[in-house]
């Protein structure tokens, strides 16, 4: 199996080395893993930039790749945390400046807030989660260079209280007819169980259906990992998760082009 969303010390939150991830792939026998730390331009908590030293971020890269040939496929990734205005114009010139193997679009903030710190201060929880979902839409109507949805309802994990999902299948339906339509994929997110959102998933099992219903067929698996502890963490539930809601491959890449492993 293919782990597709780690973290190293280049994302502020991490502070493992790169080869001891992959290291923790290795000695768990996964067959690839990709290294996807956090870009996250102009965001909007003191302290944390989310701009990693890409310098010495590539140049691991390249080393590791090499280095590990024989044991594992390292995959060459990012996480690219989207905001709307100028800012996708910054996600766009990163996409572009390296040759990735992989690309994650995820939202951290949303409206110009840390959806970790003060995003609920403004509107009910309900209101807030219209919110989330249109920004989420209308952004990725402006920003496509990535290749996969990275844990498409991270709301949850940080609301004071998650509300019935039924609320908000159909902007989620838009958002995944759009990642359809443009060729993008979507991340099982094993984290959910390390925030102890019980069956609240990442994504829940309707939002997979649903992917399904609309004719997504590109589903990658990743811990979102930031130590080795947690690299491979129950990515054999993320591939039966998977095969119980009627997919028949997970997919991994290289070249930001998307090889798909058979579940059986």
């Amino acid at each position: 199996m293919y782990d597709m969303h780690t973290h190293s010390h280049y994302s502020d939150d991490s502070s493992t080395p790169m080869n001891l991830m992959i290291e923790a792939a290795i000695e768990k026998g996964l067959d690839g893993i990709a290294i996807t730390d956090h870009y996250d331009p102009d965001y909007p908590t003191p302290g944390f930039t989310f701009l990693p030293d890409f310098v010495g971020y590539q140049q691991d890269l390249e080393a590791y790749v090499e280095q590990f040939s024989q044991k594992i496929q390292v995959i060459r990734g990012l996480e690219i945390g989207i905001q709307h205005g100028t800012t996708i114009n910054k996600c766009e010139e990163t996409a572009t400046s390296y040759p990735y193997d992989f690309l994650i679009g995820s939202f951290h903030c949303a409206l110009g807030k840390d959806l970790c710190v003060d995003y609920f201060d403004r509107h009910a929880i309900e209101e807030s989660y219209h919110l989330f979902y249109k920004y989420v839409n209308d952004c990725l109507k402006r920003f496509r260079n990535f290749d996969v949805l990275g844990h498409i309802n991270i709301v949850d994990r940080y609301t004071p209280e998650i509300p019935p999902q039924e609320l908000f299948l159909e902007e989620i339906k838009d958002i995944l007819r759009l990642l359809v339509d443009r060729g993008h994929g979507l991340e099982i997110n094993t984290s959910s169980f390390r925030y102890n959102l019980g069956n609240t998933t990442t994504p829940t099992r309707r939002i997979l259906e649903m992917y399904k219903e609309v004719g997504g067929e590109i589903l990658t698996v990743g811990s979102d990992a930031h130590s080795p502890l947690h690299v491979g963490y129950k990515l054999d539930w993320a591939r039966e998760f998977a095969k119980s809601c009627g997919f028949r491959y997970l997919a991994y890449y290289k070249n930001r082009t998307p090889f798909m492993d058979p579940l059986d």
